[in-house]
């Protein structure tokens, strides 16, 4: 199995930790996206360093992001997006993630 990452709003972090990648649990900040809503209904996942700093620029939360790293899941369980992006359609628990790096600002991939 591949390690793959999620990129987050740092405002989402005790809740990640608590509560693992659930989207049906977004509602403290905004998507990376900007959006108010989930996109998908499973959590995006990276499959590489590149895709992970393309998410970090992409940053619409209002603030600094976290990336976690993500472990036990097969990439044929990802299912991808019209826009060409992987999520994974079921929740992450926190016994599979690990706090990678935190606090990236805006344009700046860390």
């Amino acid at each position: 199995m591949t390690r793959l990452f999620h990129v987050s709003s740092s405002s989402n972090r005790a809740s990640i930790l608590d509560n693992g990648l659930d989207w049906a649990l977004m509602e403290r900040a905004r998507g990376i996206a900007g959006s108010d809503r989930p996109e998908q209904e499973g959590c995006f996942l990276c499959l590489d360093e590149r895709e992970v700093a393309w998410f970090v620029r992409m940053n619409n939360t209002g603030g600094t992001v976290d990336v976690w790293a993500v472990d036990g899941i097969e990439e044929n369980s990802l299912v991808e997006s019209p826009e060409g992006h992987y999520f994974l359609p079921r929740p992450v628990p926190p016994s599979q993630l690990t706090l990678h790096r935190t606090d990236i600002e805006v344009g700046r991939p860390g």
